[in-house]
């Protein structure tokens, strides 16, 4: 699925770089020149959402190295077929191709969540998820993505949503441990309803009571309030182990802010695009890495 670059998006490209360079050049702050300068450049995925969902690995694996992405979080159901159901051979199959490609890692990204009421329910959830974990370890993943509440779910309030928070922080303890003991990362992910905002995974981490359990920084609208962007990654930066990016052309969220906060704390974490495919998916993944670049001063 290459795609040639012809002149006219080589002018574009280099147009994009040469706006951002200009643009960084204004930012008053010293702080952002000294990071630079100091730490290393954060490290771009894809995380195969939309963007991605219809590439198979061969694909994925050549649309990310020609531009320049080095990590890949693969979500359950997508066309890459890395699913519980493959054979021991597959999956060493799957590991051996990932680990033979320019990527340096890959992460999964599951659809398990902790907040259902029926036993039956969350037990699946969580024999699930371990299973999974399972199948990470085995294709060589360095982490996974799980929910802390089910889709089209709100976390309600008072007493029985301390319950429910309660329930989910010894659920992810559970899981975190089959994990940790796999070397495998479990990242709850800052999403739903009522379980986006900062302080609610603060919480649920706390319940936990487990150092395994890490985050998944999601990039929402909500990580600007209750103090602010800097006090709610302060709440929780010892545990982001990966980030989920969108359109870093929103204007409405400090991505410059964000990602520089990130890389003075830990330049190691993969932020990961999550990202509608909205033009031809190779000159978009370089727009996408050359913003990404210039919030670092990079450009």
């Amino acid at each position: 699925m290459k795609s040639k670059i012809n002149r006219r998006n080589f002018i574009q490209i280099a147009g994009v770089g040469t706006l951002a360079a200009t643009s960084v050049k204004s930012v008053p702050s010293d702080n952002i020149q000294k990071w630079s300068k100091e730490k290393p450049v954060l490290k771009l995925g894809l995380m195969t959402h939309k963007l991605g969902m219809d590439w198979d690995i061969e694909t994925l694996i050549e649309n990310c190295s020609e531009t320049g992405w080095v990590h890949a979080e693969l979500r359950t159901t997508h066309k890459h077929g890395v699913e519980v159901t493959l054979s021991k051979q597959e999956r060493n199959e799957v590991k051996k191709r990932f680990e033979d490609s320019p990527l340096e890692a890959i992460s999964l990204a599951s659809g398990f969540s902790y907040n259902h009421t029926d036993p039956k329910e969350l037990k699946n959830h969580i024999e699930g998820t371990k299973e999974y974990l399972q199948l990470a370890a085995d294709v060589g993943a360095i982490g996974i993505r799980v929910f802390p509440i089910a889709k089209q779910t709100t976390l309600p309030e008072g007493v029985s949503g301390e319950k429910i928070m309660e329930q989910i922080g010894k659920s992810l303890a559970e899981v975190s441990r089959v994990g940790h003991n796999l070397n495998v990362d479990v990242r709850v992910c800052a999403h739903g309803d009522g379980a986006r905002n900062i302080p609610v995974i603060r919480k649920i981490i706390d319940y936990s009571e487990s150092p395994y359990v890490y985050v998944n920084w999601n990039c929402n609208d909500t990580d600007i309030e209750d103090g602010g962007l800097v006090k709610n990654f302060n709440l929780i930066k010892d545990r982001i182990k990966g980030v989920h990016m969108h359109s870093l052309f929103n204007e409405k969220y400090p991505y410059r802010k964000f990602l520089n906060l990130l890389r003075e704390y830990d330049s190691t974490i993969y932020c990961n695009a999550e990202i509608d495919q909205s033009c031809e998916p190779i000159t978009l993944m370089k727009y996408y890495r050359a913003l990404f670049l210039a919030y670092q001063n990079e450009l």
